[in-house]
């Protein structure tokens, strides 16, 4: 959600008037995240979030549209896509694919998620994975196993004798990845707490679907523990972590292969983002308001997977 493209007033008020919003009173760009260009916009009639698409073609990008708009249709708190006066929910603003989204209300977990926030992400996530087997498209993932050992060997040079040792025990580690008995299907695979919003412990919405593919149910859940279940000193955290699996397996029951293969998927989700960190960090992208998250958080997290191994079972 950084800013990569600065978008001119004059373009921005040209490209709402092919809506039927209203007059642009203002707009402002976020700052949070690191894929894409965002901006709140406040027309005369309401609120919306306008994304830049930095990291997708034109065409691929109606299937991102499609993803949100079944998961509203199915009750997931999420926000719909702003049709144009066409009827079209993907444009071209400033040479980069576009889309206006309706503004949901609340704010991201900017700080330590409560158990409460644990438990009602936990409980919205079983509930995607169920609906989630009715949408009928396929997206192959660009995060999985192959994009994980590409990337790993082009920062492998750059890091220090420990982490390298670390990085190639993980690569062997998770060689099988690719090829486990899971359960598949549709996922959000970047479920953070920025990309949720909350009016204090009651979840108000889920964003940012540009991540969405067709991967192992069990990844999705991983992501989300490895990001919303750490304490204040980025450790993974008991109560947290029993909170949100509960809520999750009230609404879907893992499987065997699930429970056997945890370890290894919470470590492929922890990898996954220690190298895109990595990545940002080594070899960062020219934007207005860009950020580097700290790779060494999901270093740490790595880490605790490899000496402390969670068990699947909330209790």
């Amino acid at each position: 959600m950084s800013v990569y493209t600065e978008v001119r007033r004059t373009d921005l008020v040209a490209f709402l008037s092919e809506y039927a919003v209203g007059e642009l009173l203002s707009y402002e760009g976020i700052s949070d995240g690191i894929e894409n260009t965002n901006y709140f916009v406040t027309t005369t009639q309401s609120q919306f979030v306008l994304t830049l698409f930095e990291q997708h073609e034109f065409e691929e990008m109606g299937y991102f549209l499609d993803v949100m708009t079944f998961f509203f249709q199915h009750n997931i708190p999420s926000a719909h896509p702003e049709a144009d006066k066409q009827g079209n929910y993907l444009k071209t603003l400033s040479g980069k694919p576009a889309a206006l989204v309706a503004r949901l209300s609340g704010r991201n977990v900017s700080g330590i998620a409560t158990v409460a926030q644990c438990q009602a992400i936990g409980g919205v996530l079983g509930r995607m994975h169920v609906a989630g087997q009715q949408f009928q498209q396929r997206q192959v993932t660009q995060r999985g196993a192959l994009w994980r050992q590409e990337k790993a060997q082009k920062l492998l040079p750059l890091l220090d004798d420990a982490s390298a040792k670390l990085m190639r025990e993980e690569l062997a580690f998770q060689a099988n990845y690719a090829t486990l008995d899971l359960p598949f299907g549709l996922t959000h695979s970047d479920l953070f707490r920025d990309n949720a919003l909350f009016d204090g412990d009651e979840l108000t919405g889920i964003i940012d679907f540009y991540y969405a593919c067709d991967e192992y149910l069990l990844y999705d859940l991983a992501v989300t523990v490895n990001d919303w279940c750490i304490d204040e000193t980025g450790v993974l955290d008991n109560a947290r972590y029993q909170a949100l699996m509960l809520a999750y397996t009230q609404q879907r029951t893992l499987s065997p292969s699930e429970t056997t293969h945890w370890n290894l998927v919470l470590r492929a989700a922890a990898m996954r983002f220690w190298l895109s960190r990595l990545q940002d960090k080594h070899f960062p992208r020219e934007g207005e308001l860009t950020q580097v998250k700290d790779p060494n958080a999901f270093l740490m997290i790595l880490r605790q997977h490899r000496e402390q191994p969670l068990l699947v079972s909330a209790a």
